[in-house]
């Protein structure tokens, strides 16, 4: 799909949105629309009666006389003071959505920010192209028959703007971030006979073309670091476990503290020898989210020359039942030298990022370090699937992410810590156990992983179980079943907070 920015034109062959505010009022592009309709447009409003102007409402008008347009959109805007960057995404995407497989092979926004509204002509048209762009994704690479049920048929999206040269100029950064985005999908959505932790890591290095360093750590380096809880993780599968670094150098000072990013890279999840049932295995392609998560945000960080340093790791492995699997009740050693009896093998993510965690901090002494992981169903109990899990030791560093997850549209929502969480994976053998009780299953999670945070490292958690995939479509952006995200949440942390 190509998108482009344009002065403002009603004179378009296609699909042309127009905005209706709240109450039924017309912008002044869509009432230029109407007079060219001979009133058309405004009869068609007038006899919807459950049309008010409200966000998500479509009234189609089908090739009305005076315009040239195939079709017309008029979309509800809501009240112009509640229209927002997520208002002007939902509303570019919504429009994607519905005609999608419609026939329509060009759509022209002509959609002004509503009266009331802070919105400036180029963010407004930026942000429309970011909700237009990331709803076009399809993941259509194994159907080989019925594609055209499935495959766009939308070739352009041209959006008009007052001022198309600040439109172009936040689009190039957004644009990379989307891309960005789609790469973190296309991750999540392979199926793991394809996705594997050799082939993630293949996919990882192919980055090195935007200017990041990747390197790659196979078992038997891992070994000689100590890595055995992650290590424990992967004995089972014949797939070789590894460990991807990528990293960027984006500051003016090249020897500045770089941020860090880890993520759980479970490639394939079948609970190991505390197998999971049949129906809780499927999906479980998709555990590895926060790896997907992490890559997406250090190709966008690349992609977009972010003035920042920063790394990225993400622990690649399989978890499945063989001779070789790691049993309940075996104890293994972390990179860190602590202790873990590993109760359930299931809960293995928490395993992986153990030794993560302790190879980024030792290694790359960074500012910060945000693991994320699709790390308990509990979270889901929880929080559903709105909100992603937020766990942190720094308020200042929880606060920022909480503001950039508002920002672009991924809530999170902070849980607490404490040492009576802690308490839950104290073993009789070891320095820890791998689960607590039945309660509490992402708090004590979270314990457990805050026990490789070094003293005075400032970390957090996202647990984002809940929000990296979707079997329906509540997600408006995103259509598919990989969301992608934590991508724009990461990004839009670094380009408010720590860019110089």
């Amino acid at each position: 799909m190509q998108l482009s920015f344009a002065a403002p034109s009603l004179n378009s062959a296609g699909a042309l949105v127009l905005g209706v505010q709240a109450g039924g009022v017309f912008t002044p592009l869509a009432m230029d629309a109407d007079r060219a309709a001979g009133g058309a447009l405004k009869r068609a409003v007038d006899a919807s009666s459950k049309f008010q102007g409200k966000t998500g409402q479509v009234v189609e008008v089908l090739a009305p006389q005076g315009l040239k347009a195939a079709r017309v959109l008029l979309v509800g805007m809501g009240k112009g003071e509640d229209f927002n960057t997520g208002s002007a995404e939902r509303l570019g995407a919504s429009v994607v959505a519905r005609l999608y497989t419609s026939g329509t092979a060009a759509i022209v926004f002509a959609v002004d920010a509503p009266k009331g509204s802070k919105f400036k002509p180029g963010a407004l048209a930026a942000h429309l192209a970011m909700g237009a762009k990331l709803r076009s994704y399809g993941f259509l690479h194994y159907r080989t028959k019925a594609r055209d049920e499935y495959e766009s048929t939308i070739k352009s999206v041209t959006i008009g703007t007052r001022d198309t040269a600040a439109a172009k100029k936040l689009w190039a950064t957004m644009d990379a971030v989307a891309d960005s985005v789609f790469l973190a999908r296309d991750l999540i959505n392979e199926p793991p006979n394809v996705l594997y932790p050799a082939a993630f890591a293949t996919r990882a290095k192919q980055l090195s073309k935007l200017g990041l360093k990747v390197e790659v750590l196979g078992e038997a380096e891992m070994k000689k670091l100590g890595m055995g809880s992650l290590l424990g993780v992967g004995q089972g599968s014949e797939r070789e476990s590894q460990l991807v670094v990528m990293r960027w150098n984006g500051a003016r000072k090249k020897d500045e503290a770089p941020i860090a990013f880890v993520g759980k890279g479970v490639c394939f999840d079948s609970g190991g020898l505390s197998l999971k049932p049949g129906a809780s295995m499927m999906g479980m392609k998709g555990d590895m989210g926060g790896a997907a998560a992490v890559t997406g945000t250090m190709r966008a960080l690349a992609a977009r020359k972010a003035r920042v340093n920063a790394v990225g790791v993400i622990g690649l492995v399989e978890n499945m039942p063989d001779g070789k699997a790691m049993r309940p009740d075996d104890v293994v050693t972390s990179m860190s030298g602590q202790t873990i009896e590993v109760l359930n093998t299931d809960a293995e993510g928490r395993l992986v990022l153990a030794d993560a965690l302790t190879y980024t901090q030792r290694k790359f002494k960074p500012k910060f370090v945000i693991d994320l992981a699709t790390l308990t169903g509990a979270i889901m109990v929880a929080l559903g699937h709105d909100h992603a899990g937020l766990f942190s030791n720094n308020d200042q560093l929880s606060t920022r992410i909480t503001d950039a997850g508002k920002a672009v549209g991924e809530p999170v929502w902070r849980l607490p810590l404490g040492d009576a969480y802690d308490k839950l994976i104290k073993s009789k053998i070891a320095d820890m156990k791998n689960i607590g009780g039945p309660y509490a299953g992402s708090i004590v999670a979270a314990q457990f992983l805050q026990r490789f945070v070094e003293k005075g490292q400032a970390w957090a958690h996202l647990d984002i179980a809940g929000v990296a995939w979707q079997d329906g479509e509540h997600k408006p952006l995103s259509p598919g079943w990989g969301v992608g995200w934590g991508v724009r949440t990461l990004d839009r942390l670094v380009a408010d907070n720590y860019e110089k």
